[in-house]
């Protein structure tokens, strides 16, 4: 009787969602809009009945719902995007969230709402909608316009920051406090583990991938991709993150693979009905008579929405030096709140922190600004010329010298390929470090259960750390390796900017030697303390340290060209992926 229930839930469901969504495609509308309101139609709150029986189980439908759309969202994501988008894209998307963060904050304290849900409105106002946006600028046949092309960048920023706001909330919501130690501490390791994550996951997925396709059967390419997908979830739950995070992450990672085309191909349509049902799951949860008592609220939250994100994207791409009419289409076509708001809402529900009152407001709010969304990108360039005919003549000669002074502190030359070249060492140095940080906390994670492997041979409990994290420093050798040289590049490159002939006379080359060796060596001496500091549970004592460091030496000095080969091996490895041909030049 439960399967039959369930298919007659089903059959509603996708019924109603098809002739709600024919109907709003014919009317120009969002179809996600159309999810929402099949939802209401069918749920409990409609009179004159409920349709749906089984609620529970199209909750966990929805939630596979969640899955495969982060999952296809990180499909479309690109590290290669995400290193173009510049600097109007990182401080549109900081102040935007930043602002609309407090102002969804300060809005929940007006009311009289809990801590709770006030920092989880602020989240769910922070993020605005890469579906609704793409789809009102491909209606307006505007996609390929260049402050499209911000938006785009806008929106590949939000998107990592978004994750990042959801494993916040989700840390807050369990420790029940907003610590400033705690909050550096969850985007330190939320940071960490996407860095290592992409980088392995690169480095393996792309190629297992590879070797399915050669098989030629869309079954089996489908069955894997869905296997790494569930599997990559369950790993980051198991490591307490959210399974949105491993969903985008796992999409993220498969986006450099070569079967790209074909993965989106294959998992569009499973995501579309599973995303058809978590659309529609919200608007079963929608009750008009929360929606009637809480109208004031919703009515403010809009004008927020809008007028705070017009405002914050508008002068953050201003700020990054685009022009005024360019800056006020960009904030125009990100205001409205979405998908990622839909799932910061359903996150607080899950973790019984938020009030039963925030969802349906979220959703109210986000299908009004949805609605507004195309209404707001046309009256972007009227409203600009308005604005400019009503500017002061002072004003808008600021604006100018402003502008003027960001293209004259712009690198000319030569500077531009130095600081290309501090910026790429810096970034190697980083994810090499990354990754050795990355050893050192899996092996303190793993300590007792290798304690207990190694009991049989090894009694003693300061042998057992001694091998540990013996083991955890030779794993991590060719990264140090790597970072240590890269180090010492960047130094020399430095000594020879900063230590000039005609200030250092005859000492120039020594001075420079010095500045050489130095710098390398006291940065891999804090970056010991770090590592030490950081697997202090599994630090043997001096004496053994001492035995691992001269051991670690010797094998440095022996293996110095096998360690530098086998790290450059994977370095070509991760290049190669990162840079081969996928996307056939679309846009987004």
């Amino acid at each position: 009787m439960h399967a039959i229930s369930f298919i007659q839930d089903l059959a509603v469901i996708m019924l109603v969602a098809g002739v709600v969504t024919v109907l709003f495609h014919r009317l120009r509308q969002p179809v996600v809009l159309g999810y929402i309101l099949a939802g209401f139609i069918i749920g409990p709150h409609t009179p004159p009945f409920g349709l749906i029986h089984d609620e529970e189980t199209i909750k966990i439908l929805a939630e596979l719902g969640v899955i495969f759309l982060m999952f296809f969202l990180g499909l479309e994501f690109s590290l290669r995007k995400l290193f173009n988008v510049g600097a109007t894209a990182f401080i549109a998307a900081l102040l935007e969230i930043g602002l609309m963060l407090w102002i969804g904050y300060e809005i929940g304290s007006f009311f009289g709402w809990s801590k709770m849900d006030s920092l989880f409105l602020g989240g769910i106002l922070a993020i605005s909608s890469t579906t609704i946006i793409v789809k009102a600028l491909s209606d307006l046949k505007l996609k390929n316009e260049r402050f499209a092309q911000l938006i785009f960048g806008v929106l590949i920023v939000e998107d990592i920051l978004g994750i990042g706001i959801i494993a916040l909330l989700s840390g807050i919501a369990v420790s029940g406090s907003v610590e400033t130690g705690e909050v550096f501490a969850t985007v330190g390791k939320l940071s960490l583990f996407m860095v290592v994550a992409l980088v392995i996951g690169i480095l393996l997925v792309p190629r297992i991938l590879a070797y399915v396709a050669k098989f030629e059967s869309n079954e089996m390419l489908l069955v894997t991709v869905l296997g790494l997908c569930f599997g990559f979830c369950l790993l980051v739950v198991k490591l307490e993150y959210s399974m949105v995070l491993g969903a985008f992450l796992i999409g993220a990672i498969m986006a450099e693979s070569r079967q790209l085309p074909q993965i989106e191909r294959l998992i569009e349509p499973v995501r579309d009905m599973f995303s058809a049902i978590f659309f529609v799951a919200i608007g079963l949860l929608i009750d008009p008579a929360i929606l009637v008592e809480y109208a004031w609220p919703i009515l403010v939250i809009t004008v927020a929405v809008i007028v705070g994100k017009v405002v914050s994207c508008s002068l953050g791409a201003f700020i990054a030096g685009n022009d005024g009419r360019t800056s006020l289409r960009v904030g125009m076509g990100l205001s409205q709140i979405g998908e990622f708001s839909f799932i910061i809402a359903a996150l607080g529900m899950t973790l019984q922190v938020t009030s039963h009152f925030l969802y349906p407001v979220a959703v109210a709010v986000s299908a009004i600004t949805t609605l507004t969304t195309p209404y707001l990108i046309r009256a972007a360039d009227p409203f600009s010329n308005k604005l400019a005919g009503l500017m002061p003549e002072r004003v808008a000669r600021v604006f100018g010298l402003y502008g003027d002074w960001l293209g004259s502190i712009q690198p000319q030359g030569q500077n531009v390929m130095l600081l290309g070249m501090i910026r790429r060492i810096l970034l190697q140095v980083a994810i090499n470090i990354a990754l050795v940080i990355a050893i050192f906390l899996s092996a303190s994670y793993f300590a007792v259960p290798l304690a207990a492997y190694l009991e049989p041979w090894v009694a003693a409990q300061n042998l057992q750390k001694a091998l540990v994290w013996g083991g955890a420093l030779l794993l991590s050798l060719p990264f140090l390796v790597a970072a240590y040289r890269k180090l010492k590049a960047l130094a020399m490159l430095l000594a020879e900017l900063g230590v000039r002939p005609e200030k250092a006379g005859r000492h120039t080359v020594r001075v420079r030697k010095v500045i050489a060796e130095v710098i390398p060596l006291v940065s891999l001496a804090l970056i010991m303390v770090l590592l030490m500091a950081l697997s202090a549970s599994i630090l043997p004592t001096g004496e053994a340290l001492l035995v691992i460091g001269l051991v670690a030496v010797a094998a440095i000095t022996l293996l110095w060209r096998w360690l530098i080969r086998l790290h450059s091996r994977m370095q070509i490895a991760l290049l190669e992926t990162l840079e081969q041909d996928k996307h056939g030049g679309d846009p987004h």
